[in-house]
Order: C-alpha cells, then structure tokens, then sequence
C-alpha cells in the first residue's frame, strides 16, 4: 500500500485528535483545532458513531499508525519485534516507535512535524554521529548525537523552532542548538500523546 498524500486534516479528524500533521502555532494548525471533532466527510457533523469493542481497537491502531507515519506493514514488523521483547508488548512498541529517527528528529524540535523530520532524513539531510542516515526507521541509541545539514537550518519553521526555547523536549533527548543527544531509551512515561497501546495488543491478539 502506498504512503496517503491526501488532506492529512481530514485523517486527524477520522481520528478526533491532533495527529501533528501541522505545525504549531500556524494557521492551517488553528483551524484544524477548530474542526477536529467534527468527522470527515458530507454526514460529519452528525458526530460520531458508538464502536465496538473491534472498532476502538482498529481505530486506535489506525491512529497510532498515522501519528508516527508508518504503513501497516511497518507497523506490524514493530509490532512483531515488540512481541519477542520480555514485559509489556504495549509498551516496548511505543519506545520503538519512539526510537525511529524522524520521530527522534520531531520531538527533539529540530523539525515542525514528523512528516517534515521523515522528509529531512529522506532526502539526506541528517547526520547520526556525523554519519548520514536516510532511512526514517533508524533506531537511535543512548549517546547518539543528531544533527542537520546547515542549508536545512535556515529554513524558516526550523530556524523559528531553533529560536524559540526547548523547554518540550522529553528526558530521553537533549538539544543545544541545532544539535541533539539521545541521552537514554526512551520509556513509555516520556511519551504524552492520548494512546491506549492495550488496545492495539487486543486488536493484535485476536
């Protein structure tokens, strides 16, 4: 299946919460704000149907999925992996997920959304120890320093993020200036975002 290109509004509104498909503090940010419980689609505004207990299920791991910008193939493989670990499932497939290098990139603030940190890392832009990595799925570790090329800094919703203060960053990370340090792995309690991973371990598990 390939990656949706389409209205990335209207799969944060399938899914009634902000998926961080915009950045911040911009227009197209407010206005999605405005509209996200209103479902997509010409019955919307009728509001949402009641699901079953399958339904919550998928759609929970529809928006996970979507949140870290993996397709289902992907999302499975971590999933797998996840399952082979000791402790909870649930949670060691949100550290994986967090360990991706895109998502690493976006939540050390060095890219407005995890979209756009998936494009730098694509394209080339990003270094891990001064070694570039163009695989978005790159599991960082502790001690890995991240950084980006300089042409990318000055870009304006990056050079925005660089100015502003970096009070958002979890424990996990660390960033002086345009450079960033994994400083532990990451653990579920660093993660805030509304996510019931028993949900996706149910659906899973069927």
């Amino acid at each position: 299946m390939a990656r949706y290109t389409g209205p990335t509004n209207r799969i944060s509104r399938r899914e009634g919460v902000d998926l961080g498909f915009k950045t911040v503090g911009t227009k197209a940010h407010a206005m999605l704000l405005k509209r996200l419980n209103v479902p997509p689609g010409a019955h919307g505004s009728k509001g949402r149907r009641k699901l079953s207990g399958f339904g919550e299920q998928l759609r929970e791991k529809q928006k996970v999925k979507r949140m870290y910008g993996t397709l289902e193939r992907q999302f499975r493989k971590v999933f797998e992996r996840a399952k082979k670990w000791k402790g909870n499932t649930g949670e060691k497939l949100i550290v994986f997920l967090e360990q991706r290098l895109d998502n690493t990139l976006y939540r050390m603030a060095l890219a407005p959304t995890r979209r756009a940190a998936r494009q730098f890392v694509s394209h080339g832009h990003v270094f891990v120890n001064g070694k570039k990595v163009s695989i978005p799925s790159y599991l960082v570790r502790p001690e890995d320093v991240v950084s980006l090329k300089p042409k990318i800094l000055e870009i304006p919703s990056v050079k925005k993020m660089l100015e502003g203060e970096s009070g958002g960053i979890p424990g996990w990370l660390e960033r002086k200036g345009p450079v960033g340090k994994v400083v532990r792995m990451p653990e579920r309690t660093d993660v805030r975002d509304d996510i019931n991973e028993q949900l996706i371990v149910e659906y899973y598990s069927r």
